[in-house]
């Protein structure tokens, strides 16, 4: 009787499982930039060293923009972080890009410019950062 009633517990205790693997897949949409020296993108650019300018002159610099992400980009600049604070009202930077978007991988070619004022005073050194953003 015992060994019956073990068989019953064993039995009721005894647990029956069915699943189904389903696989799947995606992809994160991700935006990104670099930035380089050359078309086939292997020279990063850093730093961009402006040099010696002049009151009321020019500077042009031509770097490389790859979209590092999966997404059509659009891109934008912005400037920070200016030694001396007062360099950004003598100092400009504007760049041709013509607001194309780019697709995953593209590389443009973009001229930087830098515009010194011709009232520019009392600035020997300058430095700022340039920020280039994607937006998706």
């Amino acid at each position: 009787m015992l060994l019956v009633f073990v068989a019953l517990v064993g039995a009721s205790t005894s647990v029956l499982v069915s699943y189904y693997k389903l696989s799947n897949l995606g992809r994160i949409k991700t935006i990104g930039v670099g930035v380089y020296w050359d078309s086939a993108c292997t020279n990063a650019v850093s730093p961009i060293d402006w040099e010696t300018v002049e009151p009321g002159s020019l500077k042009n610099v031509t770097v490389y923009i790859r979209n590092e992400g999966n997404s059509v980009s659009n891109l934008s600049i912005s400037t920070s972080n200016w030694n001396p604070p007062s360099a950004s009202d003598y100092i400009s930077l504007s760049w041709d890009y013509g607001g194309q978007q780019l697709s995953p991988n593209q590389v443009i070619r973009v001229t930087l410019t830098l515009t010194i004022s011709s009232k520019i005073k009392d600035i020997s050194n300058f430095s700022f950062d340039i920020t280039i953003s994607a937006t998706a």
